[in-house]
């Protein structure tokens, strides 16, 4: 099975900006839509913005004018640029399809963001 590979996250300082990636090799470009979630210790996988084909955007109230989802179909990657981080928004980060069980890839190993306060 395809699985997601995600990447770019680290320890950050409250305030600062990381850009995360994700690749899955020839899948991204078919799917409808990409999300990037997100899981924190002791709490579910919730989804924090997604991105449809032609380009609309979603997020979640708590990250909305912070994170800045895109997509390359042609290089099949899903980007995550966020600003402003704060100690909330450690978590690990995971990409996938959303909105329809048919977008859906296994899942990946994520990516690790970490805010320091």
């Amino acid at each position: 099975q395809v699985q997601p590979v995600e990447s770019g996250g680290g320890l950050v300082q409250a305030g600062g900006s990381l850009t995360l990636s994700c690749a899955a090799s020839g899948r991204i470009s078919g799917i409808s839509a990409m999300g990037w979630y997100r899981q924190a210790p002791g709490k579910q996988r919730e989804l924090v913005a997604s991105i449809s084909f032609s380009g609309s955007t979603r997020y979640a109230d708590s990250v909305k004018g912070r994170f800045t989802i895109s997509r390359d179909n042609a290089k099949n990657t899903v980007y995550l640029q966020m600003t402003s981080l704060n100690a909330e928004d450690t978590a690990v980060y995971y990409c996938n399809g959303c909105y329809s069980r048919a977008n859906v890839l296994a899942w990946g190993q994520g990516t690790q963001v970490t805010v320091s306060s």
